[in-house]
């Protein structure tokens, strides 16, 4: 019986092999080259992840228009994360053995972890539009891994200044929502507001995602005499949170992260978003290129650019013009034309420092002022 199993499985591992020898030597597997985009494109945190494969969709459309990469057209192979790790390490095995050369993504930190090693041992750049754990570029463990938005290490410290310095406040409440992402953020905000000497955390909580209700959390933010409170996470979370917090007569300021920079937030927690105060990427309009993308997604989907979608625009731009550069789809050989090539995208003329940050690219503070996100000038 074990005699079978073994030739049963050395008579398939050589038909696997005849294919790929069949498909290499007829063009099959290299008469493209293949981006794979991994990310949120269902569920709750859809509005972060679709408007990243649609930018990066118009970049591969412009780029074949004008004759491909290396004289080869790019396609686009897109795999969807729900921004679950448990799901994003599938997710990233489909991409790996769909042949792609590079992915966008992903959307959410704990899944981009989650699919860098699968990556890595497979020898696929990964660029992030909207991964901002300092871990993942500043532990070592990744030499695969670059992202077009900063980390949330500059995130949490332009948080905490923005709440002591800028509205002189002094009693802080930081809540988080337990992932890599929302949690890691919180604890940076903690340790520059107890290094401060200006403030004082009164309360640190983690909340349970996808919780029915938070006014049990809400609660404890009232009892603590919090003048503000800084929440590590994603909309879902903290359009309930603001909402129950403003139903409750509260006045505590609301400040947040990129996580809830969203038009969906804004939608769901409605009048009680008013107000609210969040981080994001700087306001690129004045750049050219950022109005033309923005005028090109409108013109093709009859919308506004989301979240992340200029960041996800320049990190395809990026990764493609690294391969231009490269001259091939060697691994090591893309990995320096991103260290040492700029490009010019919405975001600036960027290139990437040796742990995958993109050099000049940082965070705004934004305000909900009638029903939309308005960039608060220094």
């Amino acid at each position: 019986m074990k005699k079978n199993s073994m030739e049963k499985r050395l008579i398939t591992a050589i038909i696997a092999g005849l294919m790929v020898l069949a498909f290499s030597g007829s063009g099959i597997a290299a008469d493209t080259i293949k981006i794979g985009i991994g990310g949120a494109h269902s569920g709750d945190l859809a509005s972060y992840g679709l408007p990243i494969v649609k930018a990066a969709k118009l970049v591969v459309e412009d780029v074949n228009a004008k004759g491909g990469i290396l004289g080869k057209q790019v396609e686009v192979i897109a795999e969807d994360d729900v921004c679950k790790p448990e799901v994003a390490t599938n997710t990233a095995t489909k991409l790996a053995t769909a042949g792609v050369t590079v992915v966008v993504g992903h959307v959410c930190s704990g899944a981009t972890k989650a699919a860098l090693d699968i990556y890595k041992d497979a020898k696929i750049v990964a660029m992030s539009a909207s991964a901002t754990n300092p871990d993942l570029t500043q532990s070592g463990k990744y030499p695969n891994f670059f992202r077009t938005i900063a980390s949330d290490d500059a995130q949490a410290k332009l948080e905490v200044d923005f709440a002591l310095d800028t509205l002189k406040l002094k009693k802080i409440a930081v809540l988080h929502d337990k992932g890599d992402y929302g949690k890691g953020l919180a604890e940076f905000a903690k340790t520059f507001i107890e290094k401060s000497g200006k403030g004082q955390v009164v309360l640190f909580e983690g909340i349970t995602p996808g919780a029915v209700d938070y006014s049990s959390v809400v609660n404890k933010v009232k009892k603590s005499g919090a003048e503000a409170v800084i929440f590590g996470g994603y909309h879902p979370e903290a359009s309930k949170i603001i909402s129950e917090m403003r139903k409750s007569k509260m006045k505590t300021v609301f400040i947040s992260d990129d996580g809830v920079k969203v038009e969906t937030f804004i939608k769901v927690a409605g009048k009680f978003a008013e107000g609210v105060y969040v981080t994001g990427p700087k306001d690129t309009s004045t750049n050219p290129m950022d109005k033309a993308v923005k005028d090109a997604y409108k013109k093709a989907y009859g919308e506004d650019v989301g979240a992340f979608s200029i960041n996800g625009y320049a990190a395809t731009q990026a990764l493609l013009n690294a391969i231009q550069k490269a001259g091939s789809t060697d691994y090591d050989a893309i990995v320096k034309a991103l260290r040492t090539e700029y490009v010019d995208t919405p975001l600036g003329k960027i290139k990437f420092d040796d742990r995958g940050d993109a050099i000049g690219v940082g965070f705004s503070v934004y305000q909900v002022k009638d029903g939309k996100y308005v960039e608060l000038k220094k």
